[in-house]
């Protein structure tokens, strides 16, 4: 890989061009910088850090490690900034060419890596999880947006290029987590780099739902948040019921969208998650058992 390989700035043109769509088939991701503005990091985080947005439905995990992963998880966009960001075009449009089709919401995140007690999250792929949802195919990926710096001290995320490509990985209990095996994650780091992700608020890691990545502990003095959506092919709809939603569509809207934003901490109809209802979790968890 050379040092730009995957890595792009944003600009109002910004498209999925054949050279863009060769880097996320090869890498399994690609990098967009600046994707959001300051003045939209501004407005996310507002939103976000309000006692009246999302942040009253956190709650947290023990990494297995000594530390808690601190979060809060919806299906539904809804009519916030969040769900603005969710469907803009830049975000959910740039994805859906990505993928190569129609996608859906199927889950937003905020990740709350706190300062010196923030947790880690073992080697996994998203599919790893998803697949016990019963989605058949890996047409799925997810956007990373920074809402602070996130570096190697504060635990950024950490990824092997091209592993999207070595397919589904069996996914055991690891520490209090499910990751991916870990004998076959050591022998896939013999073949492929490393790469640390190191983002500045705004930037987005667009990547590919089987990509192998992990984050660290947080032991430096800077908290690390991040915005994560999940979508998933509109042709791939679950064939099981679960605990994120099967097909619903979802109308994009322009990136002034997010700006213009009149409801920012508007939770109507979001459907928040119940870390008690983690199907996926209960199945891997039964499968190690056996």
């Amino acid at each position: 890989m050379t040092a730009t390989e995957s890595i792009y700035t944003f600009t109002e043109d910004f498209d999925v061009t054949p050279s863009v769509q060769a880097d996320f088939d090869k890498n399994g991701y690609i990098i967009v910088r600046s994707l959001l503005d300051s003045e939209e990091v501004k407005l996310m985080k507002e939103a976000l850090e309000s006692d009246e947005g999302i942040i009253r439905y956190a709650f947290s995990r023990e990494d297995g490690e000594g530390g808690k992963s601190r979060m809060v998880l919806w299906n539904q966009p809804g009519n916030d900034i969040t769900g603005a960001m969710a469907r803009c075009e830049k975000v959910a449009g740039t994805m859906e060419k990505l993928l190569g089709g129609e996608v859906y919401h199927y889950h937003s995140k905020l990740n709350m890596k706190v300062a010196r007690t923030g947790g880690a999250y073992a080697w996994h792929q998203d599919y790893g999880y998803w697949y016990e949802n019963g989605c058949i195919f890996p047409d799925m990926g997810t956007v990373f947006i920074a809402l602070d710096q996130a570096t190697q001290e504060n635990g950024c995320l950490k990824v092997l290029p091209g592993s999207h490509r070595i397919g589904r990985i069996d996914h055991v209990r690891v520490g209090g987590q499910v990751g991916a095996d870990v004998e076959r994650v050591t022998e896939i780091q013999k073949f492929l780099p490393l790469m640390h992700v190191e983002l500045e608020p705004g930037d987005a890691l667009f990547f590919h739902c089987n990509l192998l990545h992990r984050s660290e502990q947080n032991h430096s003095d800077k908290r690390r948040w991040a915005f994560l959506v999940a979508y998933n092919r509109a042709s791939n709809n679950p064939v099981i019921e679960h605990h994120h939603p099967r097909y619903t569509p979802m109308a994009k809207v322009p990136n002034t969208a997010i700006k213009k934003c009149t409801t920012a901490t508007d939770l109507t109809g979001k459907d928040f998650f119940d870390p008690a209802k983690d199907i996926s979790l209960k199945r891997v968890f039964k499968k190690t058992q056996r």
